[in-house]
């Protein structure tokens, strides 16, 4: 397991405006939360919830999607990103202006709960 993960933004997605369908973003950089201990997808959501509520977090959730996903603004980095919970893990993904510290502090905080116990990072990068 990952003790000291590194969240460097190799590619940021590119924003596109298609004419009548709300905005696509192309590339980008994912990186997967997987905990050492299995846990269900709504466990994890709530152990999100939790992170988000107990702040310094602005965030929103989108409804109506078959997983769990926030807009997520880190108060103390000013970073925002979006948190998808899916298949396992807790998923962070980059927006244009993302940088690593909202990442990172987000990262420290799931592993501050005890939730899974230790906790590996993959990163993965579209578009390259």
């Amino acid at each position: 397991m990952t003790t000291d993960p590194s969240f460097s933004i190799p590619a940021h997605p590119q924003r596109r405006f298609p004419h009548g369908s709300g905005v696509e973003y192309e590339g980008g950089t994912e990186f997967r939360l997987i905990p050492e201990q299995e846990q269900a997808t709504p466990d994890l959501a709530e152990t999100v919830v939790d992170i988000l509520a107990a702040g310094p977090y602005r965030y929103g959730d989108f409804h109506d999607l078959p997983m769990p996903l926030w807009l997520v603004r880190d108060e103390e980095t000013t970073d925002v990103f979006r948190v998808a919970v899916r298949d396992g893990t807790v998923r962070l993904h980059v927006l244009p202006t993302t940088e690593s510290d909202g990442l990172q502090r987000f990262f420290e905080r799931l592993c501050e709960t005890g939730e899974g116990g230790s906790w590996a990072v993959q990163r993965h990068v579209d578009g390259q």
